[in-house]
């Protein structure tokens, strides 16, 4: 059944042109993308599928905005157009919120910091370990994922961290690592490192202005909790 096909006043475009985005439900929105459903289930019971926790669906709009084209190919109903439009909207609202980033101070956005830092390492199946580098005035100039795998303090290497921080003459930087276990509380190994990088990073007069753990719903900034 495509959304057409419904009746008036449950349709999700109606309902979102008469109300507001906010009304819609996770599974309406997604609806609105997705357009048809297939023989035998509508659009919107698709939808609801899709955003079902593991493993019949991505666990919601986090786990399913994160999933490669690749991931989206062994969902029944879900062509090139679909997948190709999914994976559109992560990456449109990633660079939204860079844009925004690169436009002002970050420490004038701080909520908008860890939104960015969410949608590129939220929902990330392994663990990340990236650095947002920032210039003069505090503005993002580039974010790098620099190491992955099972992050500790030996496998994060302050040399690779400087060397990045100096070709991008970065006045300052903010760390951030995903927990994908779930909880984004940061550990004393993560206190540890924070501050080992925070030393290397000082012998060149580049500042370390917050170290950020994020997980699905979750971002915690150890500057926030008085850690750094």
């Amino acid at each position: 059944m495509a959304l057409k096909d419904l009746p008036l006043d449950t349709q999700p475009r109606e309902k979102l042109l008469a109300r507001g985005p906010q009304a819609l439900a996770d599974a309406e929105l997604l609806a609105l993308l997705l357009r048809t459903g297939i023989q035998g289930k509508s659009v919107l019971q698709m939808a609801g599928e899709l955003l079902a926790p593991p493993p019949q669906g991505f666990g919601g709009l986090a786990g399913l905005l994160h999933a490669t084209a690749a991931d989206l190919g062994h969902i029944k109903g879900l062509g090139p157009a679909k997948r190709a439009e999914l994976v559109a909207v992560l990456e449109l609202a990633r660079r939204a919120l860079a844009e925004r980033l690169r436009a002002r101070p970050l420490f004038d956005a701080p909520q908008q910091v860890k939104d960015y830092l969410q949608l590129q390492l939220g929902s990330r199946p392994h663990e990340i370990f990236a650095v947002m580098f920032l210039d003069a005035q505090h503005r993002l100039v580039a974010l790098e994922e620099l190491f992955r795998g099972s992050l500790t303090q030996a496998s994060v290497y302050p040399r690779e961290v400087v060397v990045h921080a100096l070709a991008h003459q970065a006045a300052a930087v903010i760390l951030a690592h995903n927990h994908p276990s779930g909880s984004a509380e940061p550990s004393r190994a993560d206190e540890l490192l924070t501050q080992r990088l925070k030393a290397a990073l000082a012998l060149v007069d580049i500042r370390v202005l917050d170290h950020v753990v994020v997980a699905p719903g979750q971002a915690v900034s150890l500057a926030e909790r008085g850690l750094l």
